[in-house]
C-alpha cells in the first residue's frame, strides 16, 4: 500500500475518532428540538463552563415568549431557584452563578407564551453543567494537537502493521513518544488547571480520562518493547485498535466532581443529554 494512501486512511481515523468522541461528549451542548403550533426550534444547552466567566444560558425563541431558569446544584438537596431570563431580540439569556472547579449544577427552562401556556424544557430530565477552572492556551492546545498527533501516528501504524510493513515500529514507538508528552504530561496540567489536581486516576481515582490514558499507554509500551527484538506486526495492530477504542470513549464521562457537603473532589458520572426531547406543555 502506497505511503501517502496510508497517510489518508490513518488521518482519516484520527479525524473520525475525535470527532466522535467531541460530538458524543458530556460537555458537548445537549441538544433540543422544541415544537410550538407546528414549528420547530433548535435548541442548544450548555453543559460545560469556565467559571471565569459569567454562564450565559441562551435560547433562541420568538418575542411572543418569555422564560425562566430554574437551577440548583447537582448532587444536592437544595431547592430549585428561578431566575428570569432577559431577551435581546430574538435571544432569551440568563446567567446561572458561578460555582468552584469541578462544581456542577443543573437547570431547565421553563416558557411561557402570551396566553399563559407554560412549556417546560428538560424538567424531567435536567440538563448538568460542569464548572472547571481556566486552562492557559498554552497548556490546552498542545495538548489537543499533540494527542491528535499521537491518534493519527497510532492508526498509521496500525495500518502499517496489517500490511506488515516494518515501518509500523517506527511510528509505534513516535505513537508511544507522543501519548506521554500530551497524555502523562500536558493531560495533568489541564487538568490541575481545570479542576485543581494533577492527576484523578489510578492509584488516586476513577477518573476516566486519566485511567484510559494510562491504559493507552500501558498497551502501547508493551507493543513497543516487544518489537523491539521480534517483528511483531500483530501487536502493533492490537494497539492500534485498542487507543482507537479508547478515544471513541467520550471524554470526561466519569471525570472530577465536586461533593458540596464535603467540598472535597471526587468523581462522577456526567449523564450524556447530547439529545434532550423532554419538552412538554404543562
Amino acid at each position: 500500500m502506497k505511503n501517502l494512501l496510508c497517510w489518508i486512511l490513518a488521518f482519516v481515523m484520527a479525524i473520525t475518532a475525535a470527532y466522535y468522541q467531541r460530538k458524543t461528549g458530556p460537555t458537548y451542548p445537549a441538544n433540543a428540538t422544541v415544537t410550538i403550533n407546528g414549528t420547530s426550534y433548535s435548541l442548544k444547552l450548555k453543559r460545560s463552563q469556565t467559571n471565569t466567566q459569567p454562564c450565559n444560558i441562551g435560547i433562541e425563541i420568538p418575542e411572543t415568549f418569555s422564560g425562566t431558569v430554574f437551577y440548583k446544584r447537582y448532587p444536592s438537596v437544595d431547592e430549585w431557584t428561578g431566575t428570569e431570563m432577559q431577551r435581546s431580540g430574538s435571544v432569551l439569556t440568563a446567567v446561572l452563578p458561578s460555582q468552584p472547579a469541578a462544581g456542577k449544577m443543573q437547570y431547565y427552562i421553563s416558557l411561557s407564551d402570551k396566553n399563559g401556556n407554560i412549556y417546560n424544557i428538560c424538567k424531567k430530565k435536567p440538563v448538568i453543567i460542569r464548572f472547571k477552572g481556566e486552562v492557559p492556551a498554552l497548556v490546552m492546545i498542545p495538548h489537543i494537537l499533540i494527542m491528535f498527533i499521537a491518534m493519527l501516528l497510532s492508526s498509521l501504524a496500525g495500518i502499517y502493521g496489517l500490511t506488515r510493513n516494518p515501518k509500523h515500529k517506527k511510528y509505534g514507538f513516535l505513537t508511544l513518544a507522543f501519548l506521554v508528552a500530551g497524555g502523562i504530561i500536558l493531560g495533568p496540567l489541564v487538568q490541575f488547571y481545570a479542576f485543581g489536581n494533577f492527576w484523578t486516576g489510578i492509584p488516586f481515582g476513577w477518573d476516566l480520562t486519566d485511567n484510559k490514558t494510562l491504559l493507552a499507554v500501558l498497551i502501547w509500551l508493551v507493543a513497543v518493547i516487544l518489537n523491539r527484538r521480534k517483528d511483531r506486526p500483530q501487536l502493533t495492530v492490537i494497539a492500534a485498535v485498542v487507543l482507537l477504542v479508547i478515544y471513541s470513549i467520550p471524554h470526561s464521562l466519569f471525570g472530577s466532581q465536586l461533593d458540596y457537603s464535603t467540598h472535597i473532589v471526587t468523581q462522577g458520572f456526567i449523564i450524556n443529554l447530547s439529545v434532550c426531547n423532554d419538552f412538554f406543555l404543562t
